[in-house]
């Protein structure tokens, strides 16, 4: 095998293959990434079991300048191999690969590396996705339902289907749920491409994450493919395989409440510095609380934090409507800022129905799409 490639498009192209690589895998062989060289064009693999990701340089890309002058294939330590390509002096490198025993050369301006390969063969095959029916959804769009909703996923272990994302998929809609218990996002988006289309899957937050890092803030469409435990999202050149969560996700539609008795109207941004500086204090303690104190008759909302260690603030905030009845609540900040987060510069409404009931989050002008739910806590009087 032996080509050459222009240096910085070639880092683009493997930056996202090495997000399905780690070095905490069990299989030696996963911590190397392949190379296949055909004649018209260079295929980039990793995969740590979970994620496959596979993109082709064409010899068409323009930008790459993929110049090849033999074929054959080699998987190389993806790290290290990572590590010299971004570090080589020169705009082109090329890469010699000896069929017998896999020695890579790798050669830039003056400098020149070699390292041991190994055999592609013993390289796990890409899953079967075998799917008969494809969606369609804008690039930007994906990605603003991953990030309004990863969030929410569970870190524990213990739980493993509230590790991912839960996508149901029906009827020429898109709902996507995530929740840790303690907190849940839910996302609703019409999704024209899927008429005809009924799924009920979860997806592992982990992959989602590394899938958002590679979308763009386009209207590209990415193609969606769904298999029994397999879900393929392509992206242009590239190929994004993550596998799905086995078992059935928690009925999510009954926690969210139907009526309030308090509703609150702010700009979700001052609403997110607000409890950023609150949270200053709330850090400092051991129990991490922000209150927000609503009198509906005064027509005043506080937000406070009280740390016996550090002191003590208070903050009258600004909002735009209010009415109900009057409460206290207690909550986590953290979940309320990454929450507020994925609001933006939006105008957002708070329902509470109980001091220690959990209260919703939503777009005032677009209630149904997109709500945020928190368990509030129970605090010493």
């Amino acid at each position: 095998m032996k080509f050459s490639v222009q240096r910085t498009a070639f880092i683009k192209y493997l930056t996202d293959v090495q997000r399905a690589i780690s070095s905490k895998v069990t299989l030696e062989i996963l911590r190397n990434i392949k190379l296949d060289l055909f004649s018209d064009g260079l295929t980039l693999t990793g995969s740590n079991a979970d994620i496959s990701i596979e993109t082709i340089i064409s010899i068409a890309d323009e930008d790459a300048n993929l110049q090849i002058f033999e074929e054959g294939s080699v998987a190389l330590p993806a790290r290290f191999f990572s590590e010299i390509v971004k570090k080589l002096p020169a705009d082109t490198i090329t890469i010699e690969t000896d069929p017998n025993r896999f020695i890579t050369k790798i050669t830039s301006g003056s400098t020149e590396f070699s390292i041991n390969g190994v055999d592609p063969d013993s390289f796990p095959h890409l899953p079967e996705v075998g799917a008969t029916q494809s969606l369609q959804i804008p690039s930007d769009i994906l990605k603003q339902v991953i990030n309004q909703t990863v969030m929410a996923v569970s870190k524990q272990e213990s739980r493993p289907m509230l590790m991912g994302v839960h996508l149901i998929i029906q009827d020429g809609t898109l709902l996507a749920v995530a929740t840790d218990s303690h907190r849940l996002s839910q996302r609703k988006i019409q999704l024209d491409s899927a008429k005809d289309a009924n799924y009920n899957i979860i997806v592992p937050g982990k992959s989602l994450d590394e899938l958002a890092k590679m979308l763009t803030d386009s209207s590209e469409e990415i193609e969606i493919q769904i298999a029994e435990n397999q879900i393929l999202f392509i992206l242009g050149h590239t190929s994004f395989y993550s596998r799905l969560l086995e078992g059935n996700y928690p009925d999510t539609e009954r926690l969210i409440p139907a009526t309030s008795e308090t509703q609150v109207e702010f700009n979700a941004s001052e609403l997110l510095k607000a409890i950023d500086r609150a949270s200053l204090l709330s850090h400092a303690g051991r129990s991490n609380v922000v209150k927000l104190s609503i009198d509906v008759d005064k027509q005043t909302v506080m937000i406070s934090s009280n740390s016996p260690e550090v002191g003590m603030v208070e903050e009258a905030l600004e909002f735009t409507n209010l009415n109900g009845n009057s409460l206290e609540i207690s909550f986590n900040p953290d979940y309320m800022k990454e929450a507020l987060r994925s609001f933006g510069q939006t105008q957002t409404t708070l329902s509470f129905t109980m001091a220690l009931r959990p209260f919703t989050l939503v777009p005032t002008e677009s209630e149904g799409d997109f709500v945020q739910l928190i368990t509030p806590m129970r605090t010493a009087n």
